[in-house]
């Protein structure tokens, strides 16, 4: 899978309230290539973005992973796992930090928070996130290094909204932030 461009590309820049264009249910797709073994997967699920007593948003995926092994029997089985979304320093940015508090990385749509690099003691995770309308975007994540060399790229399609005003594709601002102006 490729995640592919975007028909138009909308403003995204400081005014797009991130947060509130996240929030809601949306479906995952994602394939997951492992470029060392040449074995691939897929994962499919539902995201749930849902707000924080803190201000920010719970990001929790699940869903079933699908994963070829060389020689062996092919995994099928359930997958999950919990992030925690933080207002930056301007609403068309989140900071991500694992659920224990340890920060992961920047996403935002428009650079330069569209891309961040992770460590992570061998390997350097590089991930890209792309608007790709009103109600679908995608992400892709790049790892390399002595243990891991992976390709993971997934594509979310909007399910429901959630609560409080949604973006409007045409500005990327919501109702309330473009009445405020």
């Amino acid at each position: 899978m490729n995640i592919p461009a975007p028909d138009e590309t909308p403003d995204t820049g400081p005014d797009f309230d991130l947060r509130a264009y996240l929030r809601g249910a949306w479906s995952v797709d994602r394939t997951l290539l492992d470029r060392s073994t040449g074995t691939s997967g897929t994962f499919t699920g539902v995201v749930h973005f849902t707000a924080h007593d803190d201000g920010g948003l719970l990001w929790r995926e699940e869903g079933t992973v699908r994963w070829a092994s060389l020689g062996g029997t092919p995994f099928t089985g359930p997958a999950s796992r919990e992030y925690l979304l933080q207002p930056a320093d301007t609403p068309d940015v989140l900071d991500v930090y694992f659920p224990d508090g340890r920060p992961f990385h920047r996403m935002g749509f428009a650079g330069p928070a569209n891309q961040d690099v992770h460590w992570c003691d061998p390997d350097t995770y590089r991930v890209t996130y792309r608007f790709l309308g009103a109600d679908e975007c995608g992400y892709r994540w790049d790892v390399t290094g002595p243990a891991k060399d992976q390709l993971l790229e997934s594509v979310l399609h909007r399910l429901e909204a959630g609560p409080g005003p949604a973006p409007d594709a045409s500005s990327g601002a919501s109702p309330d932030a473009r009445r405020a102006e």
